[in-house]
């Protein structure tokens, strides 16, 4: 079970994350999390560049290691990228000293002179009070829209439907550049940009 639209009451809760852009102007945040994944991502860059694009990429450590060319792409194509973990670990699930070691592993993945913003996502959205301490030093990122490309229970056609109509000035929106989602995104990602652009928003990366 997950919910479309984060609840305010959680931002209440931990006002030191990342949920929304305070914003006036019609801009939206995409962000997309498990890359860099063959076929996926450079398919998810391709559409980017197709509707004039930017976006945040939370990648996975290890997957940058195997799939450099693929992160480097990201790079130069002018997108943002972020650190979600190096092994995509259930932050509930797994102590605070191998959390931390695990990020910091993800960020040498990166590149210091990627990662200046130090911008952060735990993976699932599982992360400890404890954790959040820890990680005092990046911007932890999460979301106020999640449209459920991954949920098997969720046509393309819903999940469209669900980021179209929450999503709203200075939404950060995730989607996922991997095998699980793709065949839902392939129809939702373009028709989203679509209809956002001929309502006038601009697509930023944090």
């Amino acid at each position: 079970m997950f919910l479309h639209k984060t609840p305010i009451i959680l931002r209440w809760l931990y006002p030191s994350l990342i949920w929304k852009r305070k914003t006036d102007l019609k801009e939206i945040y995409l962000t997309f999390d498990d890359g860099p994944i063959p076929m996926v991502t450079p398919w998810v860059l391709d559409i980017l560049r197709k509707w004039n694009a930017k976006a945040t990429f939370f990648c996975v450590g290890e997957n940058i290691s195997k799939h450099p060319e693929i992160f480097s792409r990201v790079i130069s194509e002018g997108h943002a990228v972020g650190n979600h973990t190096h092994n995509h670990l259930n932050g509930w699930k797994t102590p605070l000293v191998d959390y931390f070691k695990n990020c910091l592993q993800a960020d040498e993945a990166i590149g210091s002179e990627y990662s200046e913003n130090r911008l952060f996502r735990p993976p699932y959205g599982r992360i400890t009070s404890k954790q959040i301490k820890a990680l005092k030093n990046w911007q932890i990122v999460m979301w106020d829209v999640l449209p459920g490309d991954f949920s098997s229970k969720h046509s393309a056609e819903e999940v469209l439907q669900k980021a179209i109509i929450n999503s709203s000035e200075g939404s950060i929106v995730v989607f996922h550049d991997n095998l699980k989602s793709f065949d839902k995104l392939k129809e939702v990602l373009p028709a989203y940009l679509e209809h956002f652009t001929e309502q006038g928003y601009k697509f930023k990366a944090l």
